[in-house]
């Protein structure tokens, strides 16, 4: 059994052929699904001008499922805050903490939520990226923010999300819980929570450090069809690799007709070897790993596969093996 406490990051693909629009009808629906499997989060990533994930507000997404569920935690993983005034995003979230009293999460982050350059610096009104200053200064107005438009009512939990020791520096110093996108990043997980942890200040938000791991989470009745799953997703994760953000989403018989270079093969293999891929009882066993080796606190499961039924049974299996409900 899992003991470690269960959340779900969505981040809206979107099928072949279908419109963005489409991933939008189940949303409440999968929301109400996850709170009675006992998974404690669900958050909602930000994107941009991409064939593959719909451009949702993680804030709209937030509140339209809030008002639809009654326990589970909801919110951002994560606004970026390079993309948005510091104001906006402590007025909306407070609402939303004002409306939904302890069920309201602010992750925030830093990339731009988008592979295609003229997006990015629409986003930040011709702007380029922003630097550490800037970030850091984002990030503390936030904080500040939300408690001031609140006037102390209830607030959001807020959280960093990080995937280098820079992020995880950051998140220590202004004493926040930290979300590591290991599901992005892996090979930088464990330098950044040995820093966060060894840097970590208490503040008003956060007593001790306190951490939650991403990881992607394939599961499914076999390994073989875990494998033919996470096969759509190795074909965009390949075309990555080649410096391509323009790609949909490709079946799972169209990614199986793919070719993979010998180099593609190498880096998705060793990627996939830090997740979670395959049966429920290896999918548990992979993930317990992750736990002991990073002392996670919570666990956050992203499966980008194609179907959303797919995806659904991924999290329902984890949820029938791990004993969430007892860890919950």
């Amino acid at each position: 059994m899992l003991t470690t406490p269960l959340g779900a990051l969505e981040v809206a693909l979107v099928q072949s052929g279908a419109r963005a629009v489409d991933t939008l009808h189940d949303t409440a629906g999968f929301a109400r699904r996850m709170e009675d499997l006992g998974y404690r989060r669900l958050w909602y990533a930000e994107h941009h001008h991409s064939p593959a994930i719909g451009a949702f507000p993680p804030v709209v997404l937030t509140a339209h499922t809030a008002a639809s569920t009654s326990s589970i935690r909801l919110g951002s993983g994560g606004v970026l805050a390079p993309n948005h005034a510091p104001i906006m995003l402590a007025e909306q979230f407070g609402t939303l903490a004002a409306l939904h009293p302890d069920r309201i999460d602010l992750g925030i982050g830093r990339g731009p939520g988008t592979f295609d350059e003229r997006t990015a610096r629409a986003l930040r009104r011709g702007a380029g990226p922003a630097s550490d200053d800037e970030y850091r200064t984002d990030v503390s107005a936030i904080l500040r923010l939300v408690v001031e438009e609140m006037d102390l009512g209830p607030l959001p939990e807020p959280w960093l999300l990080a995937s280098s020791t820079a992020g995880a520096g950051l998140a220590a110093e202004l004493g926040l819980p930290i979300a590591v996108a290991h599901h992005i990043r892996p090979e930088n997980t464990l330098a950044a929570l040995r820093h966060y942890r060894e840097h970590f200040s208490p503040s008003r938000w956060c007593e001790r450090p306190r951490v939650l791991v991403c990881v992607e989470t394939i599961c499914a009745e076999t390994q073989g069809e875990a494998a033919r799953l996470a096969a759509p997703m190795a074909v965009i994760k390949a075309g990555l690799l080649a410096g391509r953000g323009d790609m949909p989403v490709p079946t799972p018989e169209e990614a199986a007709d793919h070719v993979f270079t010998a180099e593609e093969t190498r880096a998705l293999a060793a990627f996939n070897a830090s997740q979670a891929h395959g049966s429920p009882e290896t999918v548990v066993r992979q993930l317990a790993s992750i736990v002991d080796a990073t002392a996670a606190d919570e666990l956050m499961l992203t499966t980008p596969v194609y179907s959303a039924a797919d995806r659904l049974r991924s999290y329902e299996l984890v949820e029938q093996h791990a004993g969430l409900r007892a860890a919950s």
